[in-house]
């Protein structure tokens, strides 16, 4: 056996430590992300209802657009129908006054100037009416402008209010991730406190170790081989981490979101029973075994997490009994949620 633990301190391989660390950075990463999507989530809702107002006042414009054009090719046509009334107003006019000369020139009967008189009172009526339709016209296209101006205005203030708003999401977005950092940094600490806490309780036992920033137990302590039930023998060394684990979730703020992580590894030998079709099935039934022994133990179920990465994470590549061993483990972190 000591030859044993001293093999085991000869090969311990400071990689994992690096690689847990990078994993660690790598989850603050994905929750600066998930906390960044949450943030564009948001704010593509705000611009969703900006764009939306701005397609239906968009829609109003072109509508408006499409009026004032036929309003305008209204008046063109009106314009014209005056210009040629007019016109027709002038020949009817001088008709009229040739007419006279010939019938006083000729003694012509006063029948033909009546109805010549009666011709220009009509176009002249026509004339009058093309003018009222003209003006009621250009009361629309008035009308119309102060609408587009009122719509216009109201375009401004929405763009005014989206700048502001992306200002305050700039503003939420910096305060945010400095209270991140700050979380983050406060949780380190209490990590640091908690494995120098385990370091003590448990003392330089080769098969229970603490690395980087999670703590290890080798599956042989816990657990019978081939087997997701706890030995007896693991209650006093689960009971001593539960136990650090209460007296350091009294000094956690409630307002620091923190789980203990418990990760179950299998080596890379294949199983396959009725009740373990694989290594994940194996791995994920011991960490959740540890995790209900530490809810039983008083550890508030919502600050634990089981996870299985079967045989996929190994700490050792080689075929060894010893490299066995060392694959089939318990991983304990404090991490954030």
């Amino acid at each position: 056996m000591a030859s044993t633990a001293a093999r085991s301190r000869r090969t311990l391989n400071v990689w994992p430590g690096y690689v847990d660390a990078l994993a660690t950075l790598l989850l603050a990463v994905v929750f600066l992300l998930t906390v960044f999507v949450v943030g564009q989530f948001f704010l593509s809702q705000e611009l969703s209802g900006r764009d939306e107002t701005l397609v239906k006042l968009n829609r109003q414009i072109a509508d408006l657009t499409d009026l004032l054009a036929l309003e305008r090719s209204n008046r063109r046509t009106q314009e014209d129908e005056v210009r040629n009334l007019r016109t027709t107003l002038a020949g009817v006019e001088a008709e009229r006054d040739q007419a006279k000369t010939q019938a006083e020139a000729a003694t012509v009967s006063q029948g033909a100037a009546g109805a010549l008189d009666k011709q220009l009172d009509a176009e002249r009526g026509a004339t009058k009416r093309a003018l009222s339709q003209i003006d009621l016209l250009n009361e629309q296209i008035s009308a119309m402008r102060r609408q587009l101006a009122a719509l216009e205005d109201a375009l401004a203030a929405s763009e005014s209010r989206d700048r502001e708003s992306q200002a305050r999401i700039a503003e939420l977005g910096s305060r945010l991730n400095v209270a991140l950092a700050q979380k983050v940094q406060e949780l380190a600490r209490y990590r640091s406190d908690f494995f120098g806490r385990l370091r003590q309780i448990l003392g330089n036992r080769p098969d229970i170790r603490v690395v980087g920033d999670r703590f290890v137990l080798q599956s042989e302590v816990l657990f019978p081989a081939g087997s997701a039930t706890l030995k007896p023998e693991a209650g006093p060394e689960l009971d001593r981490i539960a136990g650090a684990i209460s007296d350091l979730a009294k000094q956690i703020p409630a307002d620091l979101p923190w789980v203990l992580r418990v990760d179950g590894h299998t080596d890379a030998r294949p199983i396959s029973t009725s009740q373990f079709p694989s290594n994940w099935a194996l791995s994920a039934a011991r960490a959740i075994a540890v995790v209900q022994y530490l809810a039983g133990k008083g550890i508030p179920p919502q600050h634990l997490l089981a996870g299985a990465f079967g045989e996929f994470q190994p700490l050792d590549a080689g075929t060894t009994e010893d490299a066995y061993a060392r694959n089939r483990r318990i991983e304990m972190k404090l991490t954030e949620r």
